[in-house]
Protein backbone atom coordinates (compact mmCIF):
# COMPACT_ATOMS: atom_id res chain seq x y z
CA UNK A 1 0.00 0.00 0.00
CA UNK A 2 1.54 3.61 -0.90
CA UNK A 3 2.62 6.12 1.72
CA UNK A 4 0.03 9.10 1.80
CA UNK A 5 0.29 12.01 0.08
CA UNK A 6 1.95 14.89 1.65
CA UNK A 7 0.65 18.17 1.98
CA UNK A 8 2.71 21.16 0.35
CA UNK A 9 2.00 24.73 1.69
CA UNK A 10 5.16 26.17 0.74
CA UNK A 11 4.57 25.46 -2.98
CA UNK A 12 1.24 27.65 -3.27
CA UNK A 13 1.75 30.99 -5.07
CA UNK A 14 1.96 34.50 -3.02
CA UNK A 15 -1.66 35.33 -4.19
CA UNK A 16 -2.89 31.91 -2.86
CA UNK A 17 -0.99 32.23 0.25
CA UNK A 18 -3.66 34.53 2.54
CA UNK A 19 -6.26 31.24 1.77
CA UNK A 20 -3.21 28.90 2.44
CA UNK A 21 -2.53 30.44 5.61
CA UNK A 22 -6.19 31.18 7.08
CA UNK A 23 -7.75 28.02 5.63
CA UNK A 24 -9.09 27.30 9.33
CA UNK A 25 -10.81 30.53 8.90
CA UNK A 26 -13.65 28.68 6.39
CA UNK A 27 -16.13 27.27 8.80
CA UNK A 28 -16.27 31.11 10.17
CA UNK A 29 -17.05 32.42 6.84
CA UNK A 30 -20.09 29.63 6.17
CA UNK A 31 -21.35 30.44 9.25
CA UNK A 32 -21.53 34.24 7.96
CA UNK A 33 -23.37 33.62 4.79
CA UNK A 34 -25.88 31.31 5.90
CA UNK A 35 -29.14 32.50 7.52
CA UNK A 36 -29.51 31.26 11.10
CA UNK A 37 -32.46 28.41 9.57
CA UNK A 38 -29.94 27.26 7.43
CA UNK A 39 -26.66 27.26 10.56
CA UNK A 40 -28.57 25.43 12.43
CA UNK A 41 -29.25 22.89 10.18
CA UNK A 42 -25.34 22.92 10.11
CA UNK A 43 -25.13 22.67 13.39
CA UNK A 44 -27.54 19.49 13.87
CA UNK A 45 -25.15 18.00 10.90
CA UNK A 46 -22.10 18.65 12.17
CA UNK A 47 -23.30 16.86 15.39
CA UNK A 48 -24.60 14.08 12.95
CA UNK A 49 -21.61 13.88 11.52
CA UNK A 50 -19.30 13.25 15.03
CA UNK A 51 -22.11 10.50 16.21
CA UNK A 52 -21.93 9.27 12.98
CA UNK A 53 -18.18 8.74 12.90
CA UNK A 54 -18.29 7.25 16.10
CA UNK A 55 -20.39 4.66 15.13
CA UNK A 56 -18.26 3.98 12.04
CA UNK A 57 -21.11 5.05 10.01
CA UNK A 58 -21.08 7.11 6.48
CA UNK A 59 -18.81 7.11 4.00
CA UNK A 60 -15.17 8.82 3.68
CA UNK A 61 -14.92 11.11 0.42
CA UNK A 62 -12.83 14.27 -0.44
CA UNK A 63 -13.26 16.75 -3.55
CA UNK A 64 -10.04 18.58 -5.28
CA UNK A 65 -10.27 22.80 -4.98
CA UNK A 66 -7.98 22.88 -8.01
CA UNK A 67 -6.66 26.38 -8.48
CA UNK A 68 -4.20 26.86 -11.65
CA UNK A 69 -2.20 29.75 -13.00
CA UNK A 70 1.14 31.41 -12.60
CA UNK A 71 3.06 32.23 -9.94
CA UNK A 72 2.85 35.88 -10.13
CA UNK A 73 -0.02 37.97 -9.02
CA UNK A 74 -1.58 41.38 -9.46
CA UNK A 75 0.01 43.53 -6.99
CA UNK A 76 -3.47 44.23 -5.27
CA UNK A 77 -2.55 40.38 -4.05
CA UNK A 78 -5.73 39.35 -6.01
CA UNK A 79 -5.35 36.03 -8.57
CA UNK A 80 -3.82 37.16 -12.09
CA UNK A 81 -6.59 37.53 -14.57
CA UNK A 82 -6.23 33.99 -16.08
CA UNK A 83 -5.98 31.98 -12.66
CA UNK A 84 -8.86 29.27 -12.75
CA UNK A 85 -10.87 26.68 -10.83
CA UNK A 86 -11.32 23.32 -11.95
CA UNK A 87 -15.39 22.13 -11.92
CA UNK A 88 -16.96 19.48 -13.32
CA UNK A 89 -20.91 18.94 -13.87
CA UNK A 90 -22.55 15.89 -12.72
CA UNK A 91 -24.47 14.02 -15.70
CA UNK A 92 -28.52 14.44 -15.61
CA UNK A 93 -28.69 10.66 -15.88
CA UNK A 94 -27.29 9.87 -12.47
CA UNK A 95 -29.68 9.11 -9.58
CA UNK A 96 -27.96 11.35 -6.92
CA UNK A 97 -26.87 15.21 -7.92
CA UNK A 98 -27.85 14.66 -11.52
CA UNK A 99 -27.04 18.17 -13.33
CA UNK A 100 -25.39 19.39 -10.55
CA UNK A 101 -21.96 21.47 -10.16
CA UNK A 102 -19.70 20.36 -8.56
CA UNK A 103 -15.57 20.03 -7.84
CA UNK A 104 -14.06 16.62 -8.98
CA UNK A 105 -13.99 13.85 -6.18
CA UNK A 106 -16.24 11.18 -4.84
CA UNK A 107 -15.53 8.20 -2.13
CA UNK A 108 -12.50 6.96 -0.71
CA UNK A 109 -11.30 3.51 -1.90
CA UNK A 110 -9.93 1.38 0.62
CA UNK A 111 -6.61 1.75 -1.10
CA UNK A 112 -6.73 5.41 -0.75
CA UNK A 113 -4.42 6.80 2.11
CA UNK A 114 -6.29 9.21 3.17
CA UNK A 115 -8.73 12.38 1.64
CA UNK A 116 -5.54 14.04 -0.62
CA UNK A 117 -4.97 10.58 -2.33
CA UNK A 118 -8.93 9.90 -2.76
CA UNK A 119 -8.91 13.50 -4.30
CA UNK A 120 -6.31 13.35 -6.54
CA UNK A 121 -7.73 9.95 -7.62
CA UNK A 122 -10.71 10.93 -8.46
CA UNK A 123 -10.15 13.82 -10.12
CA UNK A 124 -7.99 11.47 -12.92
CA UNK A 125 -10.31 9.41 -13.11
CA UNK A 126 -13.12 12.04 -13.60
CA UNK A 127 -11.28 14.84 -16.12
CA UNK A 128 -8.03 12.55 -16.77
CA UNK A 129 -6.07 15.78 -15.35
CA UNK A 130 -2.19 15.06 -14.67
CA UNK A 131 -1.93 14.49 -11.13
CA UNK A 132 1.87 14.53 -10.90
CA UNK A 133 1.89 18.36 -12.20
CA UNK A 134 -0.56 19.72 -9.37
CA UNK A 135 0.69 20.74 -5.13
CA UNK A 136 -1.65 19.52 -2.94
CA UNK A 137 -2.05 22.62 -0.37
CA UNK A 138 -3.87 22.13 2.19
CA UNK A 139 -7.38 20.50 3.64
CA UNK A 140 -10.30 21.75 5.06
CA UNK A 141 -12.64 20.66 7.66
CA UNK A 142 -14.74 17.64 7.40
CA UNK A 143 -17.99 18.35 6.39
CA UNK A 144 -20.89 15.74 6.49
CA UNK A 145 -23.23 15.94 4.00
CA UNK A 146 -26.74 14.26 5.03
CA UNK A 147 -28.59 13.29 2.05
CA UNK A 148 -25.71 11.33 0.59
CA UNK A 149 -24.20 10.34 3.67
CA UNK A 150 -20.62 11.28 2.97
CA UNK A 151 -18.14 12.71 5.01
CA UNK A 152 -16.47 15.19 2.46
CA UNK A 153 -12.54 16.66 3.04
CA UNK A 154 -12.26 19.35 0.22
CA UNK A 155 -8.32 19.58 -0.54
CA UNK A 156 -7.33 22.56 -1.63
CA UNK A 157 -4.20 22.53 -4.10
CA UNK A 158 -2.60 24.06 -7.12
CA UNK A 159 -0.64 23.67 -10.36
CA UNK A 160 1.13 26.69 -12.61
CA UNK A 161 0.14 24.80 -15.73
CA UNK A 162 -2.35 21.13 -15.41
CA UNK A 163 -2.13 20.43 -18.90
CA UNK A 164 -5.75 19.56 -20.52
CA UNK A 165 -8.57 18.15 -19.22
CA UNK A 166 -11.99 15.90 -20.64
CA UNK A 167 -15.20 14.14 -19.56
CA UNK A 168 -13.51 10.78 -18.53
CA UNK A 169 -16.76 9.10 -18.69
CA UNK A 170 -20.29 10.93 -20.18
CA UNK A 171 -21.61 8.43 -18.61
CA UNK A 172 -20.87 9.75 -14.90
CA UNK A 173 -19.87 13.60 -16.18
CA UNK A 174 -21.41 16.37 -18.62
CA UNK A 175 -18.64 18.95 -18.63
CA UNK A 176 -15.22 19.61 -17.25
CA UNK A 177 -14.24 23.22 -17.75
CA UNK A 178 -11.20 25.20 -16.10
CA UNK A 179 -13.34 28.29 -14.71
CA UNK A 180 -11.82 31.52 -14.82
CA UNK A 181 -11.32 32.89 -11.26
CA UNK A 182 -12.41 36.43 -11.97
CA UNK A 183 -15.86 34.65 -12.80
CA UNK A 184 -16.61 33.76 -9.40
CA UNK A 185 -15.41 37.01 -8.03
CA UNK A 186 -17.39 39.44 -10.26
CA UNK A 187 -20.78 40.43 -8.76
CA UNK A 188 -22.72 40.50 -11.21
CA UNK A 189 -22.61 36.63 -11.16
CA UNK A 190 -22.97 35.70 -7.87
CA UNK A 191 -26.84 34.68 -5.89
CA UNK A 192 -28.53 33.13 -3.49
CA UNK A 193 -30.46 30.07 -4.35
CA UNK A 194 -33.14 27.74 -2.29
CA UNK A 195 -34.08 24.12 -3.68
CA UNK A 196 -38.42 25.03 -3.37
CA UNK A 197 -40.33 26.98 -1.70
CA UNK A 198 -40.49 25.57 1.62
CA UNK A 199 -36.75 26.36 2.11
CA UNK A 200 -36.53 29.56 1.06
CA UNK A 201 -35.33 30.98 4.10
CA UNK A 202 -32.42 27.89 3.51
CA UNK A 203 -31.11 29.60 0.65
CA UNK A 204 -26.53 29.73 0.30
CA UNK A 205 -24.73 31.28 -1.76
CA UNK A 206 -24.77 30.57 -5.75
CA UNK A 207 -22.49 31.39 -9.22
CA UNK A 208 -24.40 32.01 -12.42
CA UNK A 209 -22.50 31.10 -15.02
CA UNK A 210 -22.58 30.63 -18.51
CA UNK A 211 -22.06 26.57 -18.28
CA UNK A 212 -23.58 25.95 -14.83
CA UNK A 213 -25.49 27.30 -12.02
CA UNK A 214 -22.71 26.76 -9.07
CA UNK A 215 -24.44 25.83 -5.79
CA UNK A 216 -25.37 23.63 -2.22
CA UNK A 217 -21.85 22.41 -1.23
CA UNK A 218 -19.90 23.77 -3.60
CA UNK A 219 -21.10 27.42 -4.22
CA UNK A 220 -20.60 27.32 -0.11
CA UNK A 221 -16.87 26.21 -0.52
CA UNK A 222 -16.45 28.86 -2.99
CA UNK A 223 -17.82 31.66 -1.32
CA UNK A 224 -15.85 31.04 1.99
CA UNK A 225 -12.70 30.83 -0.39
CA UNK A 226 -13.39 34.02 -1.61
CA UNK A 227 -14.20 35.53 1.43
CA UNK A 228 -11.27 34.10 3.09
CA UNK A 229 -8.56 35.06 0.27
CA UNK A 230 -9.65 38.35 0.23
CA UNK A 231 -10.79 38.36 -3.22
CA UNK A 232 -14.49 38.59 -2.27
CA UNK A 233 -16.17 42.18 -3.84
CA UNK A 234 -19.82 43.15 -2.53
CA UNK A 235 -22.30 41.44 -4.43
CA UNK A 236 -26.57 41.74 -3.85
CA UNK A 237 -27.21 38.74 -1.66
CA UNK A 238 -31.06 39.43 -1.57
CA UNK A 239 -30.94 38.56 -5.49
CA UNK A 240 -32.33 34.96 -4.11
CA UNK A 241 -33.82 32.53 -6.50
CA UNK A 242 -35.41 29.24 -6.27
CA UNK A 243 -33.06 26.44 -7.43
CA UNK A 244 -35.31 25.47 -10.97
CA UNK A 245 -35.70 29.06 -11.77
CA UNK A 246 -31.80 29.71 -11.40
CA UNK A 247 -31.46 26.91 -13.58
CA UNK A 248 -33.19 28.16 -16.35
CA UNK A 249 -30.68 30.99 -16.65
CA UNK A 250 -27.58 29.20 -17.24
CA UNK A 251 -26.56 29.98 -20.68
CA UNK A 252 -27.81 33.46 -20.74
CA UNK A 253 -24.70 34.83 -19.45
CA UNK A 254 -22.41 34.82 -22.51
CA UNK A 255 -18.77 33.84 -21.60
CA UNK A 256 -17.93 34.28 -17.69
CA UNK A 257 -16.46 37.60 -16.75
Amino acid sequence: MSAAVALTPELAPPWLRPLVDNIDEIPNSYRRRLSAEMLAMVTAAKVTSSAAARRGAGREAAVLVLFSGPDAGPADGGPPDDADLLLTVRASSLRHHAGQAAFPGGAADPGDRGPVATALREAREETGIDVDRLYPLATMDRTFIPPSGFHVVPVLAYSPDPGPVTVVNQAETAIVARVPVRAFINPANRLMVYRDALTRRLAGPAFLLNQMLVWGFTGQVISAVLDVAGWAQPWDTTDIRELDEAMRLVGDQGEPR
